[in-house]
């Protein structure tokens, strides 16, 4: 029998979880603590598995079964939603570790370990260091030519056009890193 809106709301913790089953697959955990969570229960390849779609109040019954309903039209196409969500967050976290500050940082790190005079290591970090701030947050593979530009032309109009020509080396090499397979620490998350 499908839930009502009255029944979840007057729900009572328990000493021990509390499932309210609402119909497909959906579900209503009731934790001693008195946590409300909307869960869907399923099968994907012969494997019992389980998804969370968020804690009552903040989703609502009608919510919950929208989501529930959307998980089952991608079940219907072969899709688990339960994987599709972790190789969603995967790529967001190897698109964090690879911005340019994160990447700029490890070729730092490698002009380092390949032994490079200190006096270098503080013109390469001073140079990169203008263009962090419009370079810094974004992911290398999202940056265009023009973005580029924009921070040489910020540079070359204060004059100095020696030290936006030598930035430009700088972040071609860092492009160059970040292609380069070899002598690269992995940037996947560790699990």
């Amino acid at each position: 029998m499908p839930l009502t809106d009255i029944e979840v709301r007057a729900a009572k913790t328990a000493t021990t979880p509390k499932k309210l089953f609402d119909g497909g697959g959906l579900y209503l955990r009731i934790d001693p603590k008195g946590s409300k969570l909307w869960r869907m229960a399923y099968r994907f390849d012969g494997e019992e598995r389980s998804l969370s779609f968020g804690g009552y109040p903040g989703v609502s019954l009608k919510d919950a079964r929208a989501r529930r309903d959307e998980a089952k039209a991608l079940l219907a196409d072969a899709v688990d939603r339960g994987q599709q969500r972790k190789l969603e967050k995967l790529a967001k976290a190897v698109s964090n570790a690879t911005t340019f500050k994160g990447l700029a940082d490890e070729y730092i790190d490698k002009l380092k370990c390949d032994g490079r005079a200190p006096a270098t290591l503080g013109k390469v970090t001073w140079l990169l260091s203008l263009a962090t701030p419009g370079l810094g947050g974004r992911p290398i593979s999202d940056i265009k030519a023009q973005e580029v530009l924009a921070v040489l032309k910020r540079i070359e109009t204060r004059g100095n056009l020696e030290t936006a020509k030598r930035l430009r080396a700088t972040i071609g090499s860092v492009f160059r890193f970040a292609i380069a397979p070899l002598g690269r620490k992995s940037t996947l998350p560790a699990r």
